[in-house]
């Protein structure tokens, strides 16, 4: 591919996406980055899990930009429409994260995640980790087994959690091993959540090998066909991405109080995915199972109560 042609890739991309997106002319100011971040965090709130604010305040700032590189990285792999376009973009903002860490950066959101960097000492593979599984994305849409679905965690979600103890000052490999299991399966659960709406982009996570142990055809999905085999199957997942969640909740004894209700909400939130697939009798191919205002407000008064019993016990 020229040089030319790579440009003409990138340029239709970036229509696809919103025209903030782009790298502007003049390099912002760390202000005016942690302002762009912020904004971008704060209009995206309802799916943003790991800026919270049960988290310091002094924190916020980090996650913000956290936060806004995995919202622009996700989007240029899954807003685009062309695999040819997002991969160029991809490419690109690969480009731009290796600038970042050679002090170069151009894009607000990387001058604000250079701070970051710089103030956690954050190495560079868990944001590149990221865009691996983007690109793959736009290659693989099928998984021979569990163990090829719980590879592609290990870069789609993962690295998140690895961000979230680096910027809470933890760098442990037992603590990031327990994170690995409470992403990979809320992963899972989405995933489990999603499986009409992922078909629908031409993706299909549960594992084949399942599929065919318990007699379920591709087309079973494509016809949204609920079939006692097909419930059979998801309750085989449903109770896997349980175990995962249940293997990971040792982490939030290990950490402090603010990311410990943090990582509660997240872990039970991601329970309840699960028990909403159950209340539907595992037919996620009728409709996507979701949890109720009620039951989140329930959640955080439990994810509450027991930071207010820690800080006691303490």
């Amino acid at each position: 591919m020229t040089v030319n042609e790579q440009k003409e890739l990138i340029e239709k991309g970036w229509a696809a996406l919103p025209a903030e997106y782009r790298i502007p002319e003049r390099t912002p100011t760390l202000e005016e980055a942690r302002m762009y971040c912020q904004r971008l965090a704060e209009s995206h709130y309802e799916n943003f899990h790991v800026a919270s604010w049960f988290l310091p305040r002094r924190l916020r700032p980090h996650f913000h930009s956290i936060y806004a590189y995995c919202r622009i990285s996700d989007d240029l792999g899954d807003e685009v429409g062309n695999s040819q376009q997002s991969l160029a973009l991809l490419d690109l903002w690969q480009q731009e994260l290796d600038a970042c860490y050679r002090g170069e950066a151009r894009h607000p959101v990387f001058v604000a995640l250079a701070e970051t960097i710089r103030a956690c000492n954050i190495p560079k593979d868990p944001f590149a980790d990221l865009l691996v599984a983007f690109r793959q994305d736009q290659t693989i849409t099928r998984f021979r087994t569990m163990e090829d679905v719980l590879g592609y965690c290990r870069y789609s979600a993962n690295p998140v959690g690895h961000l979230v103890l680096y910027v809470c000052g933890y760098r442990d490999a037992e603590r990031f091993r327990l994170s690995d299991y409470t992403c990979s399966a809320l992963q899972l659960a989405n995933f489990w959540q999603d499986v009409i709406v992922d078909y629908g982009k031409g993706r299909i996570y549960l594992p084949q090998a399942d599929m065919e142990r318990f007699g379920v055809e591709e087309a079973v999905i494509a016809d949204r066909n609920f079939t006692p085999q097909f419930r059979e199957l998801m309750r085989y997942e449903v109770q896997y991405a349980r175990q995962m969640f249940e293997r990971g909740l040792p982490l939030i004894q290990m950490v402090d109080h603010e990311l410990a209700l943090d990582l509660d909400l997240f872990s039970r939130g991601g329970l309840e995915i699960l028990h909403a697939i159950e209340q539907q009798n595992y037919n996620v191919l009728r409709a996507r199972p979701v949890i109720s205002k009620t039951r989140k407000a329930a959640l955080l008064l439990r994810a509450l109560s027991s930071k207010f019993l820690r800080r006691r016990a303490a």
